[in-house]
């Protein structure tokens, strides 16, 4: 059996920002713990973006002081707070394409990982232009009879939560559906920037959001204007949580973990019977 974390949606930030430096610095640490500890222990960790909260260098200095105690291989992809030149002054190491895009192929235990750069500098929503889509054509078509995960931050699907969803027809949607066209061996997108769990379909494919380490998003599926606001709880101080992908022989399944500490309910101290549940 082979396990993987992913964790998403960090916002990790500095002492310009002392409230949310002490909680989301809190809350991913608590989640790292409990990766940690997991039996059987995972053999990576995903981050799928909005590894910090303002694209600072200092912000990732402090990440990567976080990091510093975590055992696991951690693979970094970015979000829509991340900022390419920052992130890579403080993570020289993590790959990039041949045009500096934060994309590359690596292989976990016979399952390949594709991180996307879905990142648009100037904008919060997703992007994916012709030569990170040509990119990915180009990995995939390359591994066509290996396992893979595509990693990406901006789920390319909507929702409901309409101040966060892509607009119906988005040009990089399109961009991306033809991409992962015919590519069978793709088992699953993973994405983060919602804050919470949701699962979908896209071009044929499976998607998987994870919920974020820092606060989860409100599930408020009601009309809004974003110009008129109107009073409703947008954000919520839920548990943290991650996704735990699980594979056994090359079947996928995906766990939603939450962290915190919580009563036992049962142990494990006699046979179970037959039927028991």
């Amino acid at each position: 059996m082979l396990t993987i974390a992913q964790i998403t949606d960090l916002h990790i930030t500095t002492d310009k920002d002392p409230k949310n430096k002490v909680r989301n610095t809190a809350r991913l640490r608590a989640v790292l713990a409990d990766i940690e500890k997991r039996s059987p222990r995972p053999s990576a960790i995903i981050a799928t973006g909005d590894l910090v909260d303002r694209g600072e260098p200092e912000e990732y200095r402090e990440l990567e002081s976080i990091f510093a105690d975590v055992t696991i291989p951690i693979h970094l992809g970015l979000g829509n707070h991340d900022r390419r030149a920052a992130f890579r002054q403080v993570f020289p190491k993590t790959e990039t394409d041949s045009d500096g895009f934060v994309q590359y192929a690596t292989d976990i235990g016979g399952i390949l990982f594709v991180m996307c750069d879905t990142l648009d500098e100037q904008a919060n929503g997703g992007a994916f232009c012709k030569k990170r889509a040509n990119w990915l054509k180009r990995t995939l078509k390359a591994s066509r009879r290996v396992p893979t995960i595509v990693a990406l931050h901006h789920p390319p699907v909507a929702s409901g939560i309409q101040w966060m969803d892509p607009a119906p027809g988005e040009e990089w949607l399109t961009r991306l559906a033809g991409a992962l066209e015919g590519q069978r061996q793709v088992q699953t997108l993973i994405c983060g920037h919602l804050h919470r769990t949701m699962h979908a379909k896209f071009a044929g494919q499976a998607v998987s959001v994870s919920p974020a380490t820092s606060p989860q998003l409100t599930l408020n599926l009601a009309p809004i204007d974003m110009r008129v606001p109107d009073g409703r709880e947008m954000v919520v101080e839920e548990p943290p949580g991650y996704t735990l992908l699980v594979f056994e022989n090359r079947a996928l399944v995906t766990h939603t973990c939450v962290v915190g500490e919580y009563p036992r309910v049962l142990s494990y101290k006699v046979p179970f019977e037959k039927g028991f549940s």
